[in-house]
This record gives C-alpha cells, structure tokens and sequence, in this order.
C-alpha cells in the first residue's frame, strides 16, 4: 500500500473549528516555525548570579564610549543599570534631608524601628539610605542604622517603620529581622541624614471600582518638596509632585550619546552621566540647569536620533509648568537636554494633538516618529526652523493595548490594540490573525498595561506577553512571524525585552528577578538545575476523502530533525489520536518514542513506527519534554488504508 505524506500548512489556526482546519495545525506551546515546518524554539540560561528588586518592565541596551555593554533595567522599586550581570542602583533621590531631621526608636525584643521625619512624603516600600547616625545603645548599632532600609509602614505624615537588619546585610538578600534589646533606647543622635529614592510604583494596576474608589483627584508624594496631603478638589488635575496610587510602574529611556535619559511614566525625566560611573545615581533634569521651561511630568521620553532632540510626549505645557496635559508634545533645542523654552534662536517646540484622551506610546521609525492616543494614530516629523517638528494624523478609531505594546521592525511598527492586531506600512492596516479570538477571548483586560511586545530578528518574530484571563501577570505569548506570515502562541511570560545586536543573544526579564539570555541552549534556565521544556504541536484531524470511510493506521515513517541536540540519545513522541465523528472524543490513541541517535544522520533513517488503529479522523501530536533536545518537524509519511464505511 502506498504511503500517504502528512503535509500541514504553515501556522496555527483557532479562527475556525478544528475539523475546518483540516490539513493545519490547531495548538501548539514553545514551537515556532521555520520555512513552513515547525520546530522547538530555543532555550533560556540566566544571565548572571545577582538579582534584582521589582518586576521589570522596561529594558534598554546601548555602548558607551569606551565599550562598556549596559542595560537599563526599570522595575516598579527601582532604576539599575546592568553591566556584564551586576546590577548597579541608579534610582534617583527625590530628598535628602538636613542632618539631624531624622530620628528612631526602638523597643525592646522588636525588630522594627520607629522613624521620626517630618512630612517625609514616603509611600509604602519605599526606599531610604541613612548616614551619620549613632548607635540606640544596644544591638542597634551605627553600622546595623546608617544603610539602605525598605519602609515597611507609614503611620502618618511625619513617621513610619522600618525593620532592622544585621550590617552588612543587602537589600536583595531574604530579611533576617534584628530585634532590639532593653539598651537600645538612644534616638539615633542629631547628625543623621536620610537620602529618599523617588516614590516606588505598583507591580499590578488596581482598577478602581465603586464610589470613592481609588485617589480623588489625586494625592501629593512627597516630590521635591517633602509635602504630603496635598489633595486637589474634585476635577482639578493632581499637583506636579502627586502621584496616582492604583497605576502600574512603567518607564522609558533612550540614550543622549553614551549618557542615558529615564522617565517614569507619569512622572520627571532624570539624566545618568557615564562618565560619573556606576555607583553615581540619575539626577532631575531641572537639577541641571537654571533655565526656565523644563519639563517636570510626562509620560515617555525619547531621542530623536536623526536631529538630536529629547522629546516629552504627554507633559506639562510651557505656559502651565507642573499641571500635566496628556496630550502635550515638548521638544527641547537641538543637542541640549536642559534647554526647553521656545525661542527665535533655538529649535525647542510645543505641539498639542487634538484626538484622543491622552498619549498612549510613540516608536521611533527610520523616517519618522509614530505617535499613538487612545484613538489616533499620528506621524511626527522634523521639519527644520522654524516649525522644527509637524504632526499629521494618519488614522483614526484604532486602539492599542497599553504603553509597550508597539513596536518598529524597519519602517514598520506592529502593534496590539484592544481586539485587533495592526500594522503600519505606510498606511494603517488590520493584521489577518488566525488565533484572534483564542488571544483576545483569555486576556485580563484590567491587566492590559502589562502587555510588552519583543523582537527576534534571528527568526523573523513578533512576540507579545499578555496575561491570561486567570492571571494577574504575563504568563502567556502569541507570536506573528512577519517573513512567513504565520501566527503560533505558547505558555511562558517575559516583562521586558531587548533583541539581540548588542549582545549576542536576545535578553528577557522574567518575574523573578532575574534577566534571562534567550535562544542558548535546549531547555528551561529558570530552575536550577535547568528542566525541559516541554514543547508540542498538535494537528487538526485528517480523514479519507469527505469522512466517509474509516481509515486503519499501520505504520509511519517519521520526518524528525534532531540537528544540534546535545542529549546522548535526542527523542521526541509522536501520538496519533483516532475518533469517529467530528463531534465526538479522541477514543484511541498510541504515542511511540522517535529515538535517533547523534551518530546518524535524520536523512538516512530507516526506522518505522507501527500504530494499529482505526477511526474516521486522526489527529497528530509530536511533542518533547527531554533534557538538551531540540527537533523539527519534516514531512511523514503514514500507511492509512480504507476499512469501510461502517
């Protein structure tokens, strides 16, 4: 009997029901696809032995001068700047209090400790570093004092707790609390100084719900001035230095030459001098420079690469310095970071878009900056003095799913909207998606700011994060790979990414609190040791003709590439499901191990695989959960026989 070649087309398909997608594929999980067949995707491995506080979401790479390899790593605790994987902590400090302001008390077989500093402006987690304090007398020495400390709870406008710890011990390391003795009754002396980081920002969003719920108008930080309480009244815009307690963390950074600008979404931009070093932290542009006009909120920042100009996208307007308008584009002069106020004799500028509620994100294209509101997709360009930039509204009525959710691929951008996928290519199109309804049907949409899209230049993919309908974290991808026009998805979460360029392999933070080096290796570099990664496709059924007759499955020859496997002995399984009907269950199956040794070559096996079953349609799986295997699929061939109509 002759055999029959098992040959699917490209991609998964959930658009349709699976017995309409016959002759596809209709699930799959860590597989991608590559000249139409599909393939285990790489492993993951650690990147370095330190960690990092906070969940990422933000990831910037870039070369200095004298070839130093750096990351910027934003999480929702700190700012770190990553080199060869050793995080250095470049938060930025929001106040640093006069000698003597701060002062502690201890009780005795406590570990936390009482800090006394009126209107601190802190929040909850909080980081602060204190420095010339005196031992309280007992096990609460000077050095166990004056580091850096987590504020644990704020009890009111002028005090919190913190909780001590032995000196010496790092921030990163598990808390082991220090409890006080019956000696620690001193207050910490008159010379301590309190260094605060800028306000710490939430790891999920909270979604207001009810009356009252959330911030009224919104609550004063802290910012530069030390203030809290500040409430603006119903319908007033929150104070320049006011946070909004319920929104998820988020950052934007680009590069000024080797130097390296940051912004939190909603907050100031902040500037990092490498030629400072690392141990130096990111300082407020407005620290820099007594000119007038800086911008002091906005929602991203970045760096015309073209024409030099740093650019604030949803700020606060010159002529209202402080009140934040979401709509608002600021650009400073041409080569300064500091110079913003427009002038005959320089290039600094203002727009204001007139669609939308507010700026969502703006990607950088080789010929153009694309600027997307909540409605509107708009095109920036440089125009030279006098205009300097113009901006033309390219499309309406589209959607995006959150700040990170774009992303250029030449002059093209992807991105994901709230139940579409689109691109611009010069106009803006709806991208076809065969697993639509399944990625927009299982997404928590109170969770949509989360979403982060990644680049693979190697394999030609798109890649976005999003969390599933039952988690509150991204804990599943779908994949648009643009050379060959196919879709995929799988199960595994990334908060941030970086293509690979200028580093030999693309970088990905997970969860964690770790940054992972992606497509190295076979298998799953989270766990220690590292454990397989279980990877499979599975077909949609097949029949004989229109279903008519059963079909009786013999033998297969298989099709399997274990290329570049480090296992002793590469294997994967391949099952084959039978039913009868198209409504009815899988009632029979066999799995049979593929094994190929290292020694030969997949072209000139002979090996058989014997299956004796029976059924209308057959479904096929080829699956792997080894250790240091990877495989691709070719093309099978099978003896199926016709066994009648009943």
């Amino acid at each position: 009997m002759p055999l029959s070649k098992l040959q699917f087309k490209p991609g998964v398909n959930r658009e349709v029901t699976a017995y309409t997608n016959e002759g596809g594929w209709f699930d799959s999980d860590q597989v991608r696809f590559s000249k139409g067949y599909p393939e285990k995707i790489g492993g993951w491995q650690q990147r370095g032995i330190d960690n990092f506080l906070g969940t990422c979401r933000a990831l910037h790479p870039w070369v200095a001068l004298d070839r130093d390899q750096y990351i910027g790593v934003g999480t929702n605790l700190k700012y770190y700047i990553d080199r060869g994987g050793e995080y250095n902590d470049i938060t930025p400090l929001r106040l640093t209090t006069a000698a003597g302001d701060v002062t502690f008390a201890a009780t005795n077989g406590s570990s936390t400790l009482v800090v006394t500093d009126t209107a601190h402006g802190s929040v909850v987690n909080d980081f602060v570093t204190y420095s010339g304090a005196a031992s309280l007398g007992g096990v609460i020495t000077a050095g166990v004092l004056n580091q850096e400390y987590q504020i644990t709870l704020i009890v009111d406008a002028n005090s919190y707790h913190i909780t001590a710890r032995a000196e010496g011990d790092q921030i990163q390391d598990p808390l082991v609390p220090l409890p006080a003795n019956g000696s620690d009754s001193g207050n910490g002396g008159g010379s301590t100084v309190g260094k605060y980081q800028i306000n710490t920002g939430l790891d999920t969003t909270v979604r207001a719900s009810g009356w009252g719920a959330g911030i009224w108008g919104g609550v004063g930080n802290g910012g530069t001035s030390g203030t809290v309480g500040n409430v603006s009244g119903w319908g007033d815009p929150a104070s320049n230095d006011a946070i909004v307690s319920n929104i998820l963390r988020l950052w934007s950074h680009d590069n000024f030459g080797e130097d390296l600008l940051i912004n939190v979404r909603d907050g100031g931009i902040y500037y990092w001098d490498e030629t400072s070093g690392l141990g130096t932290r990111a300082v407020d542009i407005t620290s820099l420079s007594t000119l007038p006009s800086i911008p002091t909120v906005a929602k991203q920042i970045l760096v015309s690469d073209r024409d030099r100009h740093v650019i604030a996208f949803g700020c606060d307007p010159e002529s209202t310095p402080g009140v934040q308008d979401p709509l608002t584009i600021r650009f400073s002069t041409q080569e300064s970071i500091t110079d913003w106020a427009a002038r005959a004799d320089n290039t600094a500028g203002e727009l204001r878009l007139g669609s939308g509620s507010e700026i969502v994100t703006a990607i950088e294209t080789r010929q153009q900056i694309l600027i997307m509101t909540d409605t509107t997709l708009y095109a920036m360009q440089y125009l030279g003095p006098p205009f300097t930039f113009g901006v033309t509204a390219i499309s309406e009525n589209i959607t995006i799913a959150g700040p990170n959710a774009a992303i250029a691929v030449d002059d093209n951008v992807f991105w994901m909207g709230r139940s579409e996928f689109y691109i611009y290519s010069g106009a803006v199109q709806r991208l076809p998606c065969m697993v639509r309804d399944y990625v927009f049907s299982d997404l928590n949409e109170n969770q949509l700011e989360k979403i982060n899209v990644a680049l693979n230049t190697e394999h030609s993919e798109v890649w976005w994060f999003y969390p599933s309908s039952n988690s509150e974290e991204v804990d599943k991808y779908v994949v648009y790979n643009y050379l060959e026009q196919v879709w995929y998805y799988g199960t595994f979460g990334r908060t941030a990414w970086v293509d690979r360029g200028i580093f030999d392999f693309p970088i990905a933070a997970n969860n964690d609190g770790f940054l992972y080096e992606h497509e190295l290796g076979f298998d799953d570099g989270t766990t220690n040791p590292s454990s397989a990664i279980n990877a499979y496709i599975q077909s949609s059924p097949v029949d004989i003709g229109d279903g008519e007759q059963f079909m009786f499955i013999r033998k297969m020859i298989p099709d399997v590439d274990f290329k570049n496997s480090t296992a002793i002995i590469p294997e994967t399984n391949i099952t084959l499901d039978v039913k009868n009907a198209p409504d009815g269950t899988y009632s029979s199956s066999q799995t049979d191990a593929f094994v190929k040794t290292q020694a030969a070559t997949v072209d000139n096996r002979t090996e058989q695989l014997y299956f004796r079953l029976r059924g209308r349609q057959m479904r096929f799986k080829i699956g792997s959960d080894e250790l240091e295997v990877t495989w691709r699929l070719g093309s099978p061939r099978v003896d199926i026989r016709p066994d009648g109509r009943r």
